[in-house]
């Protein structure tokens, strides 16, 4: 055996191990945050040492990518409002940290020990299930190979989530359609505004722009024989939505109603009437006809991409139109 492969990966784990802790650790959170995102891209390294592209890819651009951007502009509203604090709330703040210090220095020495020993009976828990995973156990791999010729798609992972797990993966698609939801119903989106974007970070959107949406375009089509399909073609498109955000370009007020709304719901509602209206060829919810499975499932997937990506890029922007 090779000795670079497991140098290699011993260098991410440790490398991984590191960024979680100093993320966690930090005191600064622009500084925890940056490294979330290099968390989030190392991590996408280890699934492609996994041989799981179809998570590298998802990890990467919503892990590191979209993720990491929701977190950097939840930290720019943070900051106006930490800038506007006085001297009087800082001198209170202080006094606050320091009784609060002097209770934990007179905590009883037995309580700790007590919480000591609880979190050494969790850690010792979890390493046994994590051990107990090494043991060999039968997957359901040979079933979705024997069924693949009529699942629509030559992709078992595409496959399994669109037809053999399809209701999962419905409520993937409802859950992220009621968190934008749940932020539009908290406030409306802050001012765009009109000022001129970065030179350079005018001309990076127009030149990565229209390469993402090829990109997203072809995640798409790729999925049905290799690693790909809606969610991480729909992330690239979120980002791009994210990246032209940045860059100043919006949409026109014409353009926020109802077509908005209807691309938002467009992959939930698609995905919905396909499996009820399977019921009337005497299928069951869900279940494509033989013949119909690769046409319904490459309209749920162009569906869900638009409405994965939409929903990504106004969860970013932070508020209802």
């Amino acid at each position: 055996m090779s000795l670079l492969p497991l140098a290699i990966d011993l260098v991410l784990a440790l490398t991984l191990l590191w960024l979680a802790w100093r993320a966690l650790n930090s005191p600064d959170l622009f500084r925890a945050v940056v490294l979330f995102i290099a968390l989030g891209l190392v991590l996408g390294l280890v699934w492609v040492r996994l041989d799981a592209v179809d998570i590298a890819l998802a990890e990467i651009a919503l892990g590191a990518g979209v993720t990491g951007a929701l977190l950097l502009a939840a930290l720019a509203k943070l900051q106006p409002a930490a800038s506007q604090t006085d001297e009087l709330q800082t001198a209170e703040l202080q006094t606050a940290e320091l009784q609060t210090d002097q209770a934990a220095v007179m905590a009883p020495i037995a309580l700790r020990l007590f919480i000591a020993l609880l979190l050494l009976a969790f850690l010792a828990g979890l390493g046994f299930a994590v051990w107990q995973l090494w043991v060999p156990a039968p997957g359901l791999s040979n079933l979705v190979e024997a069924r693949l010729d009529e699942s629509g798609v030559a992709y078992p992972v595409t496959a399994v989530l669109l037809n053999f797990r399809g209701y999962d993966t419905l409520l993937e698609l409802a859950v992220l359609l009621l968190a934008l939801i749940g932020v539009w119903s908290l406030s409306t989106a802050p001012h765009l505004g009109d000022e001129e974007p970065e030179p350079a970070l005018a001309a990076l959107s127009r030149l990565l722009a229209p390469l993402m949406i090829l990109v997203a375009a072809y995640l798409v089509w790729v999925g049905a024989y290799a690693p790909g399909g809606a969610f991480q073609a729909g992330s690239v498109l979120g980002a791009a939505g994210v990246l032209l955000r940045l860059s100043g370009w919006r949409l026109s007020l014409s353009a926020t109603g109802w077509p908005l709304r209807l691309v938002l719901v467009l992959g939930v509602a698609v995905f919905a009437f396909i499996g009820l209206a399977v019921i009337g060829f005497d299928q069951p919810l869900l279940g494509y006809p033989p013949g119909w499975a690769k046409p319904a499932i490459l309209a749920i997937e162009l569906a869900a991409t638009l409405s994965i990506g939409a929903i990504l890029a106004a969860l970013f922007i932070g508020g209802r139109p």
